[in-house]
């Protein structure tokens, strides 16, 4: 692991010159080609400096470099402005920091981590976001994270003064208490985000430039998923018998989510709260403790972070002909982008768990942990899977049909829009072959 980070330390003293975009990206997808190599065993492996990767770890990192690669390319109107140079870095700052939190074996270095990603994050949606109100939505993810990370803070120390250790696969005594499994699990539950707790999310996602909702829909909601199965593995029992609070919470947020994007009138809103939506199904998931449940939120996470990455890369292209994000004037899209419109129906049916779409098996896997941890979920998930597919309906119907705005232009999309999704794409239906890998 410690030869990644090297070759990452590296790479930021090419921001003394004037390093090119094409350069960047090219360096960041040759890590991923080197991480790519690496062993995947079902425990640690490549460890180095209390670093190190196991099953989970691999997929997450590959998702990171794939990203934050992508990234680059979706943000073209950033490519020639006076601080492009710095755009790449804070990028490669958020990459570093996130690599370190998916690969750390030391809770307190995870900690630290993924409260630094943070900074990098409030860098791009404070310099590089849309309106005026990017100051809030900056103030509410800042406060959200922090409120619920301090109480965390003070359960690691605990542990450490308790245990005097923090890697992960030691034996910990943790008291049976609900105070201490809560603030163990709040601060992911805010970045996963659970319902009641999500209201940064589409604040921060509607004034980030589109690198920014990237990052965000993309990786750092997997944070959350990740602290989940890190520590659920520390403490069986209390995460057994308080689970029905999360798991309620779950199913009624993900109903009450999917009929609230049916009401919104901006586009990048709707792609955010289904979000959550998604989210919640994968904490269901996590906290029915069964193989299959915490196989498949594992496998949601990653299909929905090319699922999610990908539709907002589509709502960037029409905010860069249209510059709006209104459903209302976001209308016509088939007429003025035709060849787009077939994209847009791929993303918006893989969004409601279509098969052959990863987000279909991974849905599969999750009803059915679902009903092993209680039989009479099955009647919510019906209302769950229909409002989703209402919601991704609604999108793809309401943007690509009508009447447009704007008579004077007939635009085709780019090569570079087309590549964009279709790197997107081709994870998503090729994951699906190789499944024996993850069973």
């Amino acid at each position: 692991m410690m030869k990644l980070f090297m070759y990452m330390f590296v790479m930021f003293l090419y921001f003394f010159k004037n390093i090119s975009w094409s350069f960047f990206q090219m360096m960041i997808l040759f890590i991923m080609l080197m991480f790519i190599n690496y062993s995947k065993f079902s425990f640690f492996s490549s460890i180095s400096y209390n670093y190190g990767i196991d099953f989970y770890s691999y997929g997450l990192i590959i998702l990171t470099l794939l990203i934050i690669s992508l990234m680059i390319v979706s943000s073209n109107l950033i490519n020639n402005t006076f601080l492009s140079n710095f755009f790449l870095f804070v990028n490669l700052m958020l990459c570093l920091s996130l690599m370190l939190v998916f690969s750390s074996l030391n809770m307190l270095v995870m900690y630290l981590f993924f409260e630094f990603s943070l900074l990098p994050l409030l860098i791009l949606i404070y310099i590089w976001g849309y309106q005026p109100e990017r100051l809030i939505s900056g103030l509410y993810l800042f406060f959200y994270t922090l409120f619920a990370s301090l109480p965390f803070l003070l359960i690691i120390i605990y542990l450490l003064i308790n245990n005097m250790t923090l890697y992960f696969d030691m034996y910990f005594y943790i008291p049976y208490s609900f105070m201490i499994h809560m603030f163990l699990i709040f601060a992911f539950l805010v970045k996963l985000p659970m319902f009641m707790v999500h209201f940064w999310l589409p604040k921060a996602h509607v004034q980030a430039p589109v690198a920014g909702s990237m990052i965000l829909a993309g990786l750092m909601l997997k944070i959350g998923g990740y602290g989940f199965i890190r520590f659920m593995n520390l403490y069986e029992l209390p995460f057994l018998n308080y689970s029905y609070i999360w798991f309620s919470l779950s199913i009624i947020g993900c109903i009450l989510v999917s009929i609230i994007c049916l009401t919104q009138g901006d586009v990048k809103c709707l792609i955010a709260y289904s979000s959550v939506a998604h989210m919640g199904v994968c904490m269901i998931g996590f906290i029915s403790m069964t193989k299959w449940g915490v196989l498949g939120s594992y496998l949601m996470m990653i299909s929905h972070g090319f699922c999610s990455s990908g539709l907002f890369c589509l709502a960037n292209f029409s905010y860069e002909r249209y510059f709006s994000r209104s459903f209302f004037l976001n209308k016509g899209l088939i007429n003025l982008m035709p060849s787009m419109a077939f994209m847009w129906f791929f993303f918006c049916c893989f969004n409601m768990s279509c098969p052959p779409s990863l987000n279909f098996f991974s849905e599969i896997f999750i009803i059915n942990s679902m009903l092993m941890y209680w039989y009479n979920s099955f009647i919510y998930f019906i209302f769950i899977s229909f409002f989703s597919a209402c919601f991704s309906y609604f999108l793809y119907s309401y943007i690509q049909h009508g009447v447009s705005h704007l008579f004077y232009s007939y635009s085709l999309g780019s090569t570079r829009e087309y590549m964009l999704m279709f790197v997107h794409l081709v994870p998503l239906l090729l994951m699906i072959l190789s499944l024996n890998f993850f069973y």
